[in-house]
């Protein structure tokens, strides 16, 4: 493993190295058997990039670069720069919710400071050729960061209310609840309307494409 990136500049150096190379020469690099497809393997091209610019966190419940409070996100976009697929953040808390806040929430934690980088995503492409792009950082501004939190308050109190099963994905205007599991018969508990426990399939938060796609639009002048 590559070692964890000591400072920012170095984090950004090290997405300089791998800019502009495919899929398949960063995995011949890494040693790392090139994914089929993404279908079964939906995760590779996320633990790809953090192989090679030291992400520690995996999929523990912190920012990949926790000593730089940075969290690594691939987004794949397509030749005009197109979002082609929601960004997903973390996976949401169903029970056990009164004492969180958008303050201490993960979703906060894991979106204060991002490193955007862009990767080719269309299918038309095989894997192995798809381009990484250049990454950048980003954190909300004013506007974004009361949208993100208005979403995620608006989100948690159904939770709390027992209308989990009511979120669909067209609530929240950029970020969104959905069903994160392999398959329908992942399970958790939670809360019913009525107040009984109740199963339901885990939940994820994702960031909207429209959402990502303002972002990325704002960074290359799109």
């Amino acid at each position: 493993m590559i070692q964890p990136p000591k400072s920012t500049s170095e984090l950004l150096q090290r997405c300089e190295q791998i800019a502009g190379y495919s899929l398949a020469e960063l995995a011949e690099i890494a040693d790392i058997t090139l994914a089929k497809d993404l279908r079964r393997n939906k995760g590779w091209v996320g633990q790809l990039i953090e192989w090679h610019l030291g992400a520690t966190a995996g999929s523990k419940p912190e920012q990949d670069f926790k000593d730089l409070g940075i969290e690594l996100k691939t987004i794949p976009i397509d030749q005009y720069g197109k979002v082609l697929e929601t960004t997903f953040v973390c996976s949401a808390p169903i029970l056990n919710t009164h004492h969180m806040t958008w303050e201490n929430s993960n979703v906060r934690n894991k979106i204060s400071r991002v490193l955007w980088v862009p990767v080719q995503g269309e299918r038309n492409i095989a894997l192995g050729e798809r381009i990484v792009g250049s990454g950048f950082l980003w954190s909300a501004n004013e506007t974004q960061a009361a949208l993100l939190k208005a979403d995620w308050n608006e989100i948690m109190e159904k939770v709390a209310l027992g209308k989990i099963e009511s979120i669909t994905a067209r609530d929240g205007q950029v970020i969104q609840l959905r069903p994160k599991a392999a398959n329908g018969r992942c399970l958790t508990d939670a809360f019913g309307e009525d107040g009984s426990i109740i199963k339901v399939r885990p939940r994820g938060f994702y960031l909207k494409k429209s959402f990502t796609q303002s972002i990325i639009n704002q960074q290359f002048d799109l």
